[in-house]
């Protein structure tokens, strides 16, 4: 019985360390998001160095750019942008830019009955690297 009460403890710390840390998925200014299609990356050389998501909400299509930890933890720094695509154009007035933040969400766009995708860009060593989401109609 000893054993087990000792050996318990160390499980539930070996399944505590492998759950991920959560990422932000919520919209700025709006709680209810939802994930619509499927994820896009963004590519270094065939790596992945950040993931590019479509949300729904509020009434309002966002675009969201992660940045994975490999990539933000190199020196030198990096930038990141979303943005939304709608109806195969670039919505410039969507983009938001960061320095140096992993989580960058679009402005929202009213365009929840246009064919939307999600655009993210991640940049920071002379070379600009981009990935999107399929579209969504």
């Amino acid at each position: 019985m000893r054993k087990v009460m000792l050996f318990l403890p160390a499980v539930a710390l070996s399944a505590l360390a492998c759950v991920g840390t959560a990422q932000a998925e919520s919209a700025p200014g709006c709680a209810s998001t939802e994930q619509i299609g499927s994820t896009g990356y963004v590519k270094k050389n065939g790596t992945i160095i950040a993931s590019v998501k479509q949300f729904k909400g509020c009434g309002k299509n966002w675009a969201y750019t992660y940045v994975w930890d490999s990539y933000a933890a190199q020196p030198g720094g990096f930038s990141s942008s979303a943005a939304m695509v709608v109806n195969g154009d670039r919505d410039y007035g969507s983009n938001v830019n960061g320095r140096n933040k992993q989580n960058v969400w679009s402005k929202g766009t009213n365009t929840l009955t246009k064919c939307t995708r999600a655009y993210g860009e991640v940049w920071g060593d002379g070379n600009v690297y981009w990935g999107q989401t399929d579209e969504r109609c």
